[in-house]
């Protein structure tokens, strides 16, 4: 059974850092793209950032280019997603996702979703 759980969420303040981690189990991830989500309050589900499991073609959101990172830890089945420079429109509940069609924008290609972890962002 496959599973993605989030953790390292948590309330900071603007300018601060943080850095979110997703634990994959339950299959080899080697031909997946792993994916980054986020869902602030009232709002749709958006892509934030995707990278292949090898670590190449990472892709970001324009909103988050230059300030989030997304890397693999490969003997720990782990995906990071480091957040620098946080802002308060950077407050959601944050996704992570693992899918076979590469890395991408659209959550509709992702396959398996773990369950979100919260950051919050005070101004």
């Amino acid at each position: 059974q496959v599973q993605l759980v989030e953790s390292g969420g948590g309330l900071v303040q603007a300018g601060d850092s943080l850095r979110l981690s997703c634990a994959a189990s339950g299959r080899t991830f080697t031909n997946y793209a792993m994916g980054w989500f986020r869902q602030p309050p009232g709002k749709e589900r958006e892509f934030v950032a995707a990278m292949s499991w090898t670590g190449a073609n990472a892709v970001y959101a324009d909103s988050v280019k230059g300030r989030f990172t997304i890397s693999r830890d490969s003997a720990q089945n782990t995906v990071y997603l480091q957040m620098n420079s946080l802002e308060p429109e950077d407050t959601a509940a944050y996704y992570c996702a693992a899918g076979r069609n590469g890395p991408s924008r659209l959550y509709g290609l992702y396959n398996y979703w773990g369950q979100g972890t919260q950051v919050t962002v005070s101004s």
